[in-house]
């Protein structure tokens, strides 16, 4: 089966929903990028700058590519932007460890999550390409483990986390991770009417949730 067959699951008013779920998440990170660079930029600290501008510029990759995919009609560009939504999960998920990892912790540990998290991403998205020669119907498994994985390292660092950032920022970390991870049983699991757009608010709720950690907890 296809990319575009793959896209036709979606009624011409779901596809039209899931557009507009995540325009909307376009404006709301172009937001979260502008407050994080300024704020960033007011405490000049290069860190800050460099690693919230990774964030956001994940965040509005992911909501924009989703938003086009979703916007085109059937064809072979509508199945490439869909093979771009899919490598920007890896970007925003490497992105959003990236104020962590170079502002918050730091030192070795932080490189060290750092490399894994852009390796991971990289890997993942060498993979993608390859295989999107093929576009191989849906998401496989193997790259929703590594989404899964990368997404939830956070649990394993988690006594230098709270050494470096208050408790609500890692609740907020980890509010964020429970948003991801519940909302692909309605992008992986559950097929009914606009379940995609379910999917979508989730995202958004995650995305949310995380910009609320960095920008309070690790920013400010």
């Amino acid at each position: 089966m296809t990319a575009s067959a793959k896209s036709k699951r979606f009624s011409d008013n779901e596809d039209m929903a899931n557009a507009l779920s995540h325009l909307a998440g376009v404006l709301l990170s172009i937001a979260g990028l502008s407050l994080m660079v300024v704020f960033s930029s007011l405490r000049n600290d290069v860190w800050k700058i460099v690693s919230s501008s990774l964030f956001g510029a994940t965040l509005i990759l992911l909501y924009l590519s989703s938003t086009i995919a979703h916007w085109l009609p059937e064809g072979r560009f509508k199945d490439r932007f869909f093979v771009i939504d899919q490598a920007a999960i890896f970007l925003l998920i490497a992105g959003t460890y990236t104020p962590l990892a170079l502002v918050a912790l730091r030192g070795p540990l932080g490189w060290v999550v750092f490399g894994l998290e852009w390796g991971l991403a990289l890997t993942g998205i060498v993979r993608l390409l390859i295989r999107s020669s093929r576009f191989e119907d849906g998401v496989p498994l193997t790259d929703i483990i590594i989404y899964t994985l990368m997404g939830w390292l956070v649990v394993l660092i988690t006594g230098p986390v709270l050494k470096v950032i208050p408790f609500m920022g890692y609740l907020w970390i980890v509010i964020g991770g429970l948003f991801y991870t519940c909302g692909l049983l309605f992008f992986r699991v559950f097929r009914f009417r606009y379940h995609h757009l379910l999917w979508h608010l989730m995202v958004i709720g995650g995305s949310v949730s995380h910009f609320v950690a960095v920008f309070f907890y690790i920013i400010l």
